[in-house]
């Protein structure tokens, strides 16, 4: 069993969030975009890497936080990480967040910044399974097996794009009906890849004591952090 570290690409947009927002941000900057504008929770390490991202190519960026009752209250490392590196938050309402860019704030932002650059949520589009592509490469063909965590499904898609003869397995972290359409819609007649739905824990925020062991056992052991919500549970 061999891991990819991915997380050593960048010490701040680092892993899948690097892959995905690459040719997004390039696309972005080729348009001359004024900003640019993403959605994400609380904790969204999407939100954290596009404001990293932005704050180093020096263009603004916009998060739209789900749950308009955060905007009071005290942020969270992620959130205070976002501000930092110059990302402007807007927080609406869970009912609106799932309209994402149909929400009428969005709406409105999008009609007084015509020039914004919208990426989706997660980061997950076209542009960014091409990025995620590239996360294997030559060296990588000696296996026979590919396993990746799954949240939006953007980054196992492009892993199946990129070695369709290879065995795929996704761990899928919460169990979203919508992923597997996803998969297949930006994969078109690939078939070796299979979802496994057996090892969420309860859910995307859901990590019982074992895993939290099971991932301070494997420090010790290996000194490679592995992370409660993807790849400790994989």
């Amino acid at each position: 069993i061999t891991i990819k570290r991915e997380d050593l690409i960048h010490p701040l947009v680092s892993g899948n969030k690097y892959r995905k927002l690459k040719y997004n941000l390039k696309d972005a900057l080729e348009n001359k975009a004024t900003s640019i504008v993403t959605f994400g929770g609380a904790y969204s390490n999407h939100l954290a890497a596009t404001a990293a991202a932005g704050a180093e190519l020096k263009i603004q960026t916009h998060g739209f936080v789900r749950g308009r009752e955060l905007a009071s209250k005290q942020r969270n490392p992620t959130l205070s990480f976002c501000e930092e590196q110059g990302m402007e938050l807007h927080f609406i309402s869970r009912n609106a967040y799932r309209l994402k860019n149909k929400a009428p704030q969005v709406l409105r932002f999008i009609e007084n910044n015509p020039n914004a650059y919208l990426i989706p949520e997660g980061g997950t589009n076209e542009l960014a399974i091409q990025g995620c592509k590239e996360i294997l490469n030559p060296e990588d063909q000696k296996f026979s097996t590919i396993c990746c965590a799954v949240g939006t499904g953007g980054t196992f898609s492009g892993l199946v794009r990129s070695a369709p003869e290879k065995e795929l397995l996704g761990f899928v972290v919460a169990k979203d009906p919508s992923i597997k359409k996803t998969v297949q819609n930006f994969t078109e007649n690939h078939k070796q890849w299979e979802l496994l739905y057996d090892h969420d824990y309860g859910g995307y925020g859901a990590f019982p004591s074992e895993i939290i062991t099971f991932i301070n056992d494997f420090y010790k052991q290996h000194q490679i952090l592995l992370d409660p919500l993807y790849t400790g549970k994989m």
